[in-house]
């Protein structure tokens, strides 16, 4: 089977940070940072980021000045460095302690929206910095006691580790790798709608989580088998994207079918199918839809379609 390569970047990619890591752990630079009035924060609410412009169709992430993050600073939520955007650090902060953050900040600020909505309207560097963000407080707020003995944590290198008071154990972010591929046999390509999708007539790309000890391609084949029973032969690459809801990333494949019947695992799919490039030309007229335009599932249906 030929790879077929990415044609445009995915969603939450592109990020124009620099990660920076090496001033973590320079407590006079962080201190210095926390204190200047070019210091950018992006604050989060809730799993929520702040944005105004939504309600229009043409998000924009809107990130505080330090004069204007104070009052979301003393709400007491975590915080962590981000990195330096051109030359200007960049801190997420959380206020998900406040019932209304809104009034704690300047007026006309927007208002709090989830990111998967809109990411697709937002410059592909704002959706990259908001959903490194929301990532990193959702790992912050939900790691706050150790998971060897059950002691409190405090954060160390700028909010990216966080150590055990009780029995020095260092924890550290994580991002729990899924694929997702698009299986194709001669002019069709298998599309299964999940119980979990929102859209009752939306059918898209196969995936799972990485198990331990397993590599991308077996992942790949396993998942494809387990959900529909068709037997999967070469597998290649074709981009990842970021997905921090909470804290995946998504590794993205076309597949070879090597089957054709399709015994479905009916806990994981109310339904598959194989469609033709026809049908996916007009899914409409076929009585279905694929899913959203910003999602790497989309990605690879549109370059297999385009291939």
């Amino acid at each position: 089977m030929l790879a077929i390569p990415a044609q445009r970047a995915n969603a939450y990619t592109g990020s124009p940070l620099d990660r920076a890591g090496k001033l973590r752990d320079d407590p006079a630079f962080i201190e210095a940072a926390l204190a200047d009035d070019a210091t950018l924060f992006v604050p989060i609410w809730r799993a929520r980021n702040l944005m105004r412009g939504v309600e229009e169709g043409r998000p924009e992430a809107v990130l505080l000045s330090r004069p204007g993050a104070e009052a979301v600073r003393m709400a007491g939520g975590p915080w962590a460095f981000l990195g330096l955007w051109e030359k200007r650090p960049v801190f997420a902060v959380d206020c998900s302690t406040a019932d209304d953050p809104l009034p704690l900040l300047p007026p006309e600020m927007g208002a709090f929206t989830d990111l998967r909505a809109v990411a697709g309207l937002l410059p592909p560097g704002e959706a990259s910095v908001l959903a490194h963000a929301r990532g990193m407080m959702h790992w912050r707020v939900k790691h706050r006691f150790c998971g060897v003995c059950g002691g409190v944590c405090e954060a160390r290198s700028a909010g990216h580790a966080m150590v055990c008071t009780a029995c020095n154990a260092q924890h550290f972010p994580r991002t729990d790798p899924a694929v997702i591929m698009l299986v194709v046999r001669g002019d069709a390509c298998l599309l299964g709608h999940s119980r979990r999708f929102p859209n009752s007539v939306m059918y898209s790309t196969l995936a799972g989580f990485v198990e331990p000890g397993e590599s991308f391609e077996e992942a790949v084949r396993r998942e494809v088998m387990e959900e529909t029973g068709v037997e999967v032969g070469d597998v290649t690459y074709h981009s990842s994207q970021p997905w921090p809801f909470p804290s995946s990333i998504m590794i993205g494949f076309h597949a070879e079918g090597l089957s054709e019947p399709i015994t479905l695992d009916d806990e994981e799919l109310q339904d598959a199918r194989w469609f033709t490039r026809d049908q996916i030309r007009d899914p409409a007229s076929h009585g279905f839809s694929l899913p959203r335009a910003d999602s790497i599932a989309r990605r690879l249906i549109e370059d297999w379609m385009s291939a």
